[in-house]
């Protein structure tokens, strides 16, 4: 049986990023769209403009799966910076790795220069920026849509509600779909009505997708259409594991000691400093707003108490 997420059409608040890498295709805001969508639905990004805290174990353990989570404290106390430091978002960039398609964003923040005096009270609601209208699905792969002998069979719902329409007067409706991954990069599918019982079917151009973007049972398809046409396609990998450099080249250790480092020279001279936050490598969310903390912070939890939560890829996504 298709694991699937429901189509969505939306027109939800935005986050507000730039854009500076070329090639993308013409609507920067429609990447935007479609890097979200290649994140998974339980990703937040910050607003540029936004205060945040930054909680640098999380960061740590980004890097690698912490296996002493003491030393881990030993370093920060060595740097001695607070473990949340309370920063200004400058600027949001979304990228993806050109080998991969793994999706992060490279956030931009400077430390609050009071670091003692945390706020108390939820800062002023940004101002929202429009995001568009658009049709949406993500499918998990089953081992036949992967099959190079094959093809992807799209769910009725997602081909009615999300694909552009199909001429049901033809003897064998079919159609191509042109569509941009998030590097610009152009995929031709026929999309055809087919067999008995009829279905309908990604045929050409589908396995070479398949095979250029190494892609397994088990992760996800997305799709992106806007109401202006456009159409994007991209992946969402099932599980991402840690893409770790040689210990020639660079250790854990290493990258530890220079995020650390950063943080601190940021702290000490009130300047700039970069982090790369990659969600699909990521357990826990280490950049998170203000009003958020704040908000949670209240939240009073005793033993017995039932609550929800979301899961990603999950057959059922919210559960007590």
């Amino acid at each position: 049986e298709d694991r699937t997420a429901e189509p969505v059409h939306h027109q939800p608040t935005a986050t507000r990023v730039a854009m500076a890498q070329p090639g993308r295709g013409r609507d920067p805001e429609l990447f935007a769209e479609l890097w979200r969508a290649c994140a998974g639905p339980l990703v937040e990004v910050p607003q540029r403009g936004e205060r945040v805290f930054y909680f640098l174990q999380g960061h740590l353990e980004q890097l690698q799966e912490p296996t002493d989570s003491a030393l881990l404290a030993e370093q920060i106390k060595m740097f001695q910076v607070p473990y949340k430091i309370l920063c200004k978002v400058v600027n949001v960039e979304l990228k993806a790795e050109a080998e991969t398609d793994e999706v992060y964003a490279q956030i931009t923040l400077q430390p609050e220069s009071d670091q003692d005096n945390l706020p108390l009270i939820c800062d002023p609601i940004l101002p929202e920026t429009p995001r568009p209208v658009v049709h949406t699905f993500c499918k998990i792969l089953t081992p036949s849509d992967t099959s190079t002998h094959g093809g992807f069979s799209v769910l009725r719902r997602h081909a009615n509600e999300c694909l552009p329409p199909l001429d049901m007067a033809m003897p064998t409706p079919t159609q191509e779909i042109i569509s941009k991954d998030l590097h610009g990069s152009e995929w031709r599918f026929k999309h055809i009505y087919r067999g008995q019982p009829r279905r309908h079917l990604l045929t050409t151009g589908w396995s070479t997708f398949v095979t250029s973007k190494k892609l397994m049972a088990g992760d996800a398809f997305v799709y992106l259409r806007s109401e202006t046409g456009e159409q994007r396609v991209g992946v969402r990998r099932l599980v991402q594991k840690q893409s770790t450099m040689p210990a020639s080249v660079i250790s854990s250790q290493s990258m530890h000691l220079g995020v650390l480092a950063s943080a601190s020279h940021a702290l000490k001279t009130n300047s700039i400093f970069v982090v790369y936050y990659r969600p699909r490598l990521s357990q826990s969310q280490y950049i998170v707003s203000v009003n958020k903390y704040l908000q949670a912070s209240k939240t009073g939890f005793t033993v017995g108490m039932r609550f929800r939560m979301n899961f990603e890829a999950e057959d059922v996504p919210v559960k007590k």
